[in-house]
């Protein structure tokens, strides 16, 4: 009888640890459902001036995410400029409203050296998501080298 006992309360702790896991489980599985950023730059490595193409992907998540509909957006060029934009949008409407899923630019590097470019998607003056890549700019013609 005192090995049931103990055998019930084990049983217990382990059920109840389960259930922990599973709840937590659950909420990451909320996550989940939060799109994610993927930043290319083309080319990543060149002569000044180099001009870069741009191309952020929003992957994953639900179509109608609320968080990602109508955000400013914003460009950090890393290079002590910054640009960006935001669009009137209808009102969200759950299930019908759909997330933009591409965002593209192009930008000029006239300078030699390594940037960090970081976009960022921001509801109001909070950043939702970002997302960075490492330019590297060479010395060209103009700066005297190269030729």
């Amino acid at each position: 009888m005192i090995h049931s006992r103990r055998a019930l309360s084990l049983l217990a702790v382990l059920l109840a640890s389960l259930a922990a896991g599973g709840t937590a489980a659950a909420q990451r599985s909320g996550d989940d459902k939060k799109p994610s950023l993927s930043l290319r730059a083309t080319p990543p490595v060149g002569f000044s001036p180099l001009r870069v193409r741009f191309v952020v992907e929003v992957r994953g998540g639900a179509d109608d995410y609320e968080e990602f509909y109508c955000p400013a957006i914003e460009w950090d060029w890393g290079d002590g400029t910054v640009s960006g934009n935001s669009e009137d949008c209808d009102p969200y409407q759950a299930g019908k409203s759909t997330i933009r899923r591409r965002y593209s630019t192009e930008h000029v590097f006239r300078q030699p050296g390594t940037f960090q470019v970081v976009f960022r998607l921001k509801q109001r003056d909070r950043v939702i998501a970002a997302s960075s890549s490492n330019i590297q700019v060479r010395p060209g013609v103009r700066d005297g080298f190269g030729g």
